[in-house]
Formats: C-alpha cells, structure tokens, sequence
C-alpha cells in the first residue's frame, strides 16, 4: 500500500461523478466498534482524487495509511470497504481468506471550524446558465473569521481584498458572496453595478481541470450503508 508522505490535498471529484454517487459524503472522519466484538475502529478518508482516496485506518491500537481505492459509492482499502448513503453513517466491512466477513457501523465526526473553512481555499469558477455570465473566486487563504480572496469577472476585471468568513460562507463586501455547498461545489452570486449574478460554481484543480471517475458496485456494503 502506497504511504501518504505529505498532508491531505484537496478533493478532486468530477461534478457529474458527484452528482451520481455524492462522493465527499465518503471524506471524513469515521468511528465506530465492530459488531461482533465491539473493537473500536476508526477510518478518516482524507481527499478523494479520482479513483484513489487517502486513508488512514485505526484498528487494535495501530494505524495504517495509503491509498484505497474509489469504485462509486464504496471504497476499497486493503481487506476492507467503507460506504455511505447521507454522509452520516457509513457500513463496513472486513474480509480476509475465506473467513466470515465483520462488519461495523460508523458515524462521521463532526468537523471541525478549521476543516470546514480550510474547503473553502481554492479556486471555484462557473456561469450563469440564464445570462451567461461567468466569473472566478478564488479563495487564497481562510484565517479564522477573515479570508483573503481574488474575484475576476467575466470581462476580466480582477478585484483582491479581504472577505469575512461565517461557517460555509465568504462575504466579499460589495462585490460577492460565496457559499460552499460541498468540498467541490458552491454558488456564487457576483455584484456588477446595480444588478446580482448568481451562478452555481465548481473547484478547480491546479491545472484548472477536473478528474473524472467511474464505476459501481455490487458489494454488500452498499446494503449495509
């Protein structure tokens, strides 16, 4: 298995992926015990980029991390596979040689302030399906409630400031406000002159493309989940 060498990066989910099997509901930390005899457990799905996820996986009192891998709903990470329907509960599942499977109930912690607004950094850009305006926020940094960030308009006007920062939401006073409706997805609504554009916008990868992934599957944690 691939060790992680470094800090977890950001997702990267194709949006119509996204659409179909709502994968950020999988990152995030997960607890729980083990049905059987109740050995407590602990799977944090660090990003998700394209067919592979950084994992680490706590079990009788020692860690394990790499590189598992992303098949729809489901990940696969050496003998075990985890999967969520509403983000909130996933079902797991173990299996090794030809002994009977354990599986086991998580519940996604909570995230913390600092996680929650460290998904708002990056670069998010769409337009507008009725007028055709587009723009880009980018969100260059998040320190508590202030953020630095850059807005660019479809005519090319660049705008760089200070925003203020509450829970999801980044509020470039006068010029913009963007909300985050997930790890790769959020609207933006832009201030031009006397009017408001409101766009759905995206998370762009540092090539300004995105991944796209595939797949489904049949496993039984998707009847557990």
């Amino acid at each position: 298995m691939t060790t992680i060498s470094s800090a977890a990066s950001a997702s990267i989910i194709a949006p119509e992926v996204e659409r179909v099997y709502h994968q950020s509901n999988l990152v995030g930390d997960w607890k729980g015990v083990w049905a059987k005899n109740h050995g407590q457990i602990e799977v944090k799905v660090l990003n998700i980029r394209g067919t592979d996820a950084q994992i680490e996986y706590t079990h009788d009192g020692h860690t394990e991390r790499g590189t598992g891998q992303v098949d729809g709903a489901t990940i696969t990470y050496g003998n075990i596979i985890i999967g969520t329907k509403d983000g909130k509960t996933a079902a797991l599942e173990f299996s090794a040689g030809g002994a009977p499977p354990q599986t086991a109930v998580l519940a996604k912690v909570p995230a913390t302030t600092t996680d929650q607004s460290q998904q708002l950094v990056g670069m998010w850009s769409g337009s507008s399906s009725i007028n055709g305006q587009s723009a880009t926020f980018q969100v260059v940094s998040v320190n508590g409630r202030d953020a630095q960030v850059k807005l660019v308009v479809g005519n090319g006007n660049l705008q760089t400031g200070s925003a203020t920062v509450s829970k999801n939401t980044i509020m470039f006073s006068g010029k913009a406000q963007f909300t985050a409706t997930d790890s790769q997805n959020g609207k933006l609504v832009v201030q031009i002159g006397s009017k408001s554009y409101a766009m759905p916008v995206t998370k762009r990868n540092a090539a300004g493309t995105t991944t796209t992934s595939t797949g489904s599957t049949g496993s039984s944690v998707n009847r557990l989940a």
